[in-house]
This record gives structure tokens, sequence and C-alpha cells, in this order.
């Protein structure tokens, strides 16, 4: 059985294709990073759409603004549901936890 490739010039198409695909392990890694990066987006646009400091946040949840600011840093992987909880409630918000299906490229 032969392989076809397709010949293509997207940069991203080609780094998955060299990084990622056929490495289930080096795509977990992605999805996870993915993961923490989208909540501490999250964290920090709700922090700064309420016009608060780290440190502002960090008093209304009863923690540290350095807290706030590695729960904000995309490489942090710490996250704890009771954390995001508390920091909803103060932003007038709740956490809803939803699964997706994990695009799976050939």
């Amino acid at each position: 059985m032969t392989k076809s490739t397709e010949t293509t010039t997207d940069a991203v198409d080609i780094i998955h294709r060299r990084l990622y695909a056929g490495k289930p392990d080096r795509i977990k890694g992605l999805e996870e990073a993915r993961a923490n990066d989208e909540i501490a987006r999250k964290i920090f646009d709700l922090r700064t759409n309420a016009g608060l400091t780290q440190a502002q946040l960090g008093k209304l949840v009863g923690t540290t603004a350095s807290v706030i600011c590695r729960l904000e840093d995309a490489d942090y992987e710490g996250h704890s549901l009771a954390m995001l909880r508390r920091i909803a409630g103060a932003l007038n918000q709740r956490v809803e936890i939803r699964f997706v299906p994990i695009r799976r490229t050939a």
C-alpha cells in the first residue's frame, strides 16, 4: 500500500504533519496547551472587562495578585475548578464545562 501525500504550501498544515500527525502524545500535549491558554485568556478577559486589577480580583476571591497572575499565564497547568468557580462568582459568572470531540486530521 502506498501512501499518497498532497502537496501544500500552508505552513500550519506542514507543521502539523511534521510534528503532530500520527503522534498521539504530542496531540494530547497540544490539546492541553490549548485548554490552558483558553482558561488563561478567559480569566484575563473577564477581569479586564470588569475593570479590575489582578490585586482587586485577588481580594474578591480571597487570594493574591500573584495567584491571579499565574492563572492568567497560558503556561500555567494548575487551574482548579474550585478557583475557577470563585473567580466566576466574584465576576457574576458561572463556570460551564463542555466536552467536545477532538478534531482528527490525517
